[in-house]
């Protein structure tokens, strides 16, 4: 927990620092800073984490029914480094809202209150417990289920209000 948030504060930081330099640079009229603006505001979505969801969540199904050994690929393969994009493209979209709002934009930070924004708790509370769900049969055949769900869900189902 604490590589996760020393992690995420230093990208946020960073993209942040990325971000005042891109506006400020477009403010004084250079087409550079436009670009940078838009490259950064490109990844910035909460979009982004439905189909990273949808993987993350395959990925805990199947650890829930492998083998330890073809589990622990899975885990440090798949879920582990999915975790650590979502925290990363997280604290992207901090960082870029941190630098907007210094900026004299003062909607920008409203935009963190977004739903989906939800996905990113899921993933790494799940990730968290997933040593918890692993080790007992009952929580594994449940845990099964409802990422099976979830992963449908992100998938297949639009999440349009």
């Amino acid at each position: 927990m604490n590589k996760a948030a020393t992690s995420f504060a230093l990208v946020a930081v960073l993209t942040a620092l990325l971000m005042a330099l891109s506006l400020a640079v477009a403010r004084h009229g250079y087409p550079f800073g436009v670009t940078g603006v838009k490259r950064l505001d490109g990844i910035a979505n909460a979009d982004k984490f439905l189909p990273l969801a949808a993987v993350y969540f395959f990925a805990s199904m199947l650890m829930m029914i492998l083998p330890l050994k073809a589990a622990s690929m899975v885990l440090l393969n798949a879920a582990d480094t999915i975790h650590w994009v979502v925290i990363a493209l997280f604290a992207t979209i901090v960082g870029c809202l941190a630098a907007r709002w210094a900026f004299g934009q003062a909607s920008a930070p409203w935009a963190l209150l977004d739903w989906r924004f939800l996905f990113v708790a899921a993933i790494v509370g799940c990730h968290l417990a997933m040593n918890e769900l692993r080790r007992n049969i009952l929580l594994r055949s449940l845990s099964f289920a409802i990422f099976g769900g979830a992963t449908l869900a992100c998938l297949f189902w639009s999440f349009r209000v």
